[in-house]
């Protein structure tokens, strides 16, 4: 070969090594960054080219797929009860991507995980259409009905848990929306999610899961599992020191009760709790101290940032910062303490559980397409707030609340219900209507299947007919009653 043409031959044979490189470069290197721009199209086809596998609760799929003749989109979502559903599923739209289930296990409803490998190359060979796997939840239709008819106009939200094994059971916030309205690429589902953004009630933000409030007295309950295990109190009903008005340390503040309430003068464990003393548990924390209340605290979950269920929940908060007023104040729910309802069903489930944190979940499992479950959730211990000799004192506390104090609106008939209160300041100089708290579980003779936080945020019931009691509790015991009722 003359010098030339060698020359001609190496420079193709560099080209066609170039070409080999950059081809395999963007095959393999490039191609999840390629597959995720959100400039291609052809991903968003192809998750629409099939109907989408459904979400289940109680063996029954709450959402859907219907055929639609938006361009090149073959399929796109539906919901059953939408509204009501909305906290556990999310959306799945066509121009507004997904979020929640929806997106967590994007990969297992439209078929495209690589754990379905395997079953979608027996579809292809058998001529089989593909479709989506199914995500199994936790949740109990009846309990979820209950929590939703309850809250009805109010905005608010309940959070129910299995205290044995960490389940949710029930998610609902108020005011909701219909993830269907806003599913397609129309006119009108682009009309309705501006509408969505633009409502000053944000009926898309997950109470339940995502917002926090102040927890007003139902953080007593933490409060005073903090002074067991601390041996701060050993028998709840002995009497403590406790002066009515109580001055906060350092100051000439008094921290009041919440009407006229005799008992709280010395008031014990059991009657504090019962009448909801707020010198009682102000000085309680106060004496135990910052550092042992917010370690107590976080053994309950507060201040953890990575409480996933899997969807992510909000950071519940307590500060690590208090001086010792402002650690009297927390100590009631006020100052910065802040949680959100899973946060508070979370406290109630660990004292029904005798001391044990079960870690909350809302997914049983993942199922192929041909129903095989690829994967399971495993009940796991968060934490052990609460030995179990102290849970058991907290649950007699509790008990009284409902049997004979200011939760008695969650009584049960020949059921054991344990519960507390809370009515919690809100606004500059506490000028708006306070939130209304209830948390509770109820017992049998075969264990606790629920515990349960309610919070009202607000109501149309005049400010001084405003509290956990009397909103929130109702409430409660109707959740609490279909979850029994299904266990019968």
């Amino acid at each position: 070969m003359n010098k030339p043409l060698r020359r001609v031959a190496i420079f193709s044979g560099l080209l066609i090594l170039a070409l080999l490189i950059r081809v395999n470069w963007v095959q393999f290197v490039q191609a999840d960054e390629l597959q995720k721009d959100k400039h291609n199209r052809r991903v968003a086809i192809e998750r629409y080219s099939v109907p989408r596998g459904d979400i289940i609760v109680d063996g029954k799929a709450i959402t859907g797929s219907t055929t639609t003749d938006s361009g090149d989109f073959k399929y796109k979502r539906t919901y059953k009860d939408g509204e009501m559903w909305a906290p556990v599923t999310g959306y799945a739209s066509q121009v507004y991507d997904a979020n929640q289930l929806e997106k967590l296990y994007d990969s297992i409803l439209t078929g495209n995980d690589d754990r379905l490998f395997f079953t979608r190359t027996i579809d292809m060979l058998t001529g089989k259409d593909r479709t989506g796997g199914q995500v199994v939840t936790t949740l109990n239709s009846k309990a979820q009905k209950a929590a939703f008819e309850g809250l009805g106009n109010k905005k608010g939200a309940v959070a129910a848990i299995n205290p044995s094994t960490g389940a949710i059971l029930a998610l609902a916030s108020t005011p909701s929306y219909d993830p269907s309205t806003i599913a397609g690429m129309g006119k009108e589902d682009g009309e309705n999610y501006q509408k969505l953004l633009d409502d000053p009630d944000k009926p898309m933000h997950n109470r339940a899961l995502r917002e926090t409030f102040f927890p007003g007295s139902t953080f007593k309950v933490v409060t005073a599992a903090a002074a067991l295990e601390h041996g701060l109190i050993d028998d709840i009903d002995d009497k403590t020191d406790t002066p009515d008005p109580y001055i906060l340390p350092d100051t000439r503040t008094e921290l009041k009760n919440d009407g006229p309430h005799p008992t709280c003068e010395k008031g014990s464990l059991r009657e504090a709790l019962r009448v909801s003393c707020n010198t009682v548990f102000g000085k309680m924390g106060a004496d135990l101290g910052r550092d042992k209340l917010v370690e107590t605290a976080e053994k309950f979950g507060f201040n953890s940032s990575e409480i996933d269920t899997p969807v992510r929940a909000g950071r519940s908060n307590i500060s690590t910062e208090m001086d010792k007023p402002q650690t009297a104040l927390s100590s009631i729910g006020q100052f910065e303490t802040a949680a959100t309802p899973l946060q508070m069903a979370m406290v109630a489930a660990a004292v029904a559980n005798d001391g044990k944190l079960m870690k909350p979940y809302m997914v049983d499992e993942l199922r192929a397409p041909n129903l095989s479950v690829i994967e399971q959730t495993s009940p796991e211990v968060m934490h052990e707030p609460l030995s179990p000799e102290n849970a058991q004192k907290l649950q007699q506390a509790m008990e009284t609340v409902v049997n004979d104090g200011t939760g008695s609106r969650a009584k049960i008939p020949g059921v054991t219900v344990g519960g507390k209160t809370g009515t919690a300041q809100r606004g500059v100089d506490n000028s708006e209507n306070p939130y209304a708290w209830f948390i509770s579980y109820a017992k049998t003779g075969d264990g606790s299947p629920v515990a349960v936080a309610v919070v009202v945020e607000d109501s149309d019931a005049s400010r001084g007919d405003i509290s956990g009691g009397g909103l929130a509790a109702p409430i409660a015991k109707d959740v609490m009653q279909s979850v029994l009722d299904g266990n019968e």
